[in-house]
């Protein structure tokens, strides 16, 4: 199996993301909850006029989340002078350089958007990161995705207690940390926070990390380029600090995130279950947001 997934990986990224338009469609149609969740997130946004403008921006996301999956062969496969090659340009990014230089560490927001995988990838190549990581429980995929992602000058840490320390370690040694926005928070590790106007229960790591080391925050995107060209990196700074209330914080975090979605909606991961109440979190009702929109795994409207 693994001699047929490092074959595939040599695959051209246009031939890839060929594979990945049919991969998507394919999941689409398949019976389940997905297609569902990702219609009623999409839809219900607001990123689109309800009509042909949503049916259009549905039919690209459909077709860019399979590029999603499809294109981590070559991303986490490939040898990794391969890998760095994939980046066709950057914007914003010289803007943490800049807060490296003056003796700041840097917490890089990534959201589920485009080719997300490459980001840490691509800062490796230069810099220190330290990401959060939990293994998948089939330990096959756990290596893969350990092999792939633990590059250059990357470390992998768990998404535990320990995890939390090293991080703030880093910080504290002016480097960067790595971390999703947008993954729900398992419960006492967020708060309830609107996110294109329905409560998410959104974590707050962030917002307590730099007000323990004065970190620069960063929110991080890699913008699929059409035809497999590539993918161009971009870093948008975040200037003011964070509230030290918690849904303060997580409010703006997810403000940010939904700037960053505005600009690639297409390209973000809307069949994520990103609106759903982790066990012992309490319940949403009274949080910003709230009430809450339908089900986002029950069938849309007719």
């Amino acid at each position: 199996m693994m001699f047929l997934l490092k074959l595939l990986a040599r695959l051209p990224l246009p031939v890839l993301h060929a594979l990945g338009i049919a991969l998507g469609w394919l999941i689409y149609w398949t019976p389940g909850r997905h297609s569902a969740r990702m219609r009623n997130n999409l839809l219900g946004s607001g990123l689109c006029t309800p009509g042909a403008d949503c049916r259009r921006l549905l039919r690209q996301a459909i077709s860019e989340s399979g590029k999603s999956i499809v294109e981590l062969l070559a991303v986490w496969l490939r040898p990794y002078e391969s890998v760095l090659k994939l980046v066709k340009g950057t914007t914003g990014w010289e803007r943490i350089d800049a807060e490296l230089a003056a003796g700041r560490g840097a917490i890089l927001v990534g959201p589920h958007i485009g080719c997300f995988e490459i980001l840490n990838l691509h800062y490796a190549a230069r810099h220190p990161v330290t990401v959060m990581y939990k293994p998948p429980r089939k330990a096959v995929l756990a290596k893969l995705m350990l092999d792939g992602r633990q590059r250059g000058q990357a470390t992998l840490v768990p998404t535990d207690l320990s995890g939390v320390r090293a991080q703030l370690a880093a910080l504290k040694r002016h480097e960067a940390i790595g971390t999703l926005p947008d993954q729900v928070a398992s419960s006492g590790d967020g708060v309830w926070a609107p996110f294109f106007g329905r409560p998410a229960y959104t974590p707050t790591l962030a917002a307590s990390l730099q007000r323990k080391t004065g970190a620069a925050v960063f929110f991080i995107a890699a913008e699929r380029l059409s035809w497999g060209r590539g993918y161009h990196l971009y870093a948008f700074p975040f200037d003011d600090p964070l509230p030290a209330d918690k849904t303060a914080a997580a409010i703006r975090i997810n403000q940010g995130v939904e700037a960053v979605v505005r600009r690639f909606p297409a390209q973000y991961m809307w069949s994520y279950n990103r609106y759903k109440r982790p066990h012992g979190a309490p319940d949403p009702e009274g949080a910003p947001g709230h009430p809450a929109a339908p089900d986002p795994d029950a069938p849309p409207a007719a």
